[in-house]
């Protein structure tokens, strides 16, 4: 059985542990902050919870940030792919 406190403790494990937590929260997406963008990606790229990191920023919108190897933009995708998903199957299961 998974508790909370082992859902919560993914963060205690995640490569970016011991990595400046600027790294994650660069002020633009264009010059410089695009390389850094890149430097964080490649952090989160060997992470052993990098899927329950995004679950958490998907699941808490979060709108700034790389969180699970994804900027606040590629997040803005999944969730409108995921609606327009979810809108799709509704209107699919309304026809039948």
């Amino acid at each position: 059985m998974t508790t909370a406190v082992e859902l919560a403790d993914w963060r205690s494990v995640g490569a970016c542990v011991n990595a400046d937590p600027d790294l994650f929260f660069p002020i633009s997406v264009t010059g410089p902050a695009a390389e850094q963008i890149q430097r964080a990606k490649a952090v989160c790229a060997s992470c052993q919870v990098r899927d329950e990191c995004l679950k958490f920023a998907l699941s808490h919108d979060t709108g700034y940030g790389i969180w699970g190897g994804s900027t606040a933009e590629e997040r803005r995708r999944s969730r409108r792919r995921a609606q327009r998903r979810q809108r799709a199957l509704a209107l699919a299961q309304a026809k039948s």
